[in-house]
């Protein structure tokens, strides 16, 4: 079985494969993905394969930084976008942008 390059959490996984979600903020323990990448999306909670994306970009970021076009690109409201991100990396500053689009 092959292993899974990037997971989600499951409740994203339908705007992801409907392509409402567009970007996904991370930590630099995925900052060395790149333009061009094609990687196998895992649900987080079980690790069940569920689509194959291709990374548009990938670019630094800080939490302050954030508006709310990248709020629309994650489908959620600013405020929401940087309470997940603050639940996800409490104490993380430098976080990276990865854009990218469903590969079929």
């Amino acid at each position: 079985m092959q292993s899974n390059d990037i997971t989600f959490y499951q409740r994203f996984e339908a705007d992801i494969l409907a392509g409402r979600k567009t970007i996904t903020i991370r930590d630099k323990s995925e900052s060395h993905f790149k333009a061009g990448d094609i990687l196998r999306v895992g649900r987080f909670e079980d690790n069940q394969y569920f689509c194959t994306i291709k990374v548009l970009s990938v670019s630094p970021i800080t939490l302050d930084e954030l508006t709310e076009q990248h709020a629309k690109q994650e489908n959620m409201g600013l405020d929401e976008l940087k309470e997940v991100i603050r639940g996800i990396y409490p104490s993380e500053e430098s976080l990276f942008i990865i854009k990218f689009r469903v590969f079929i």
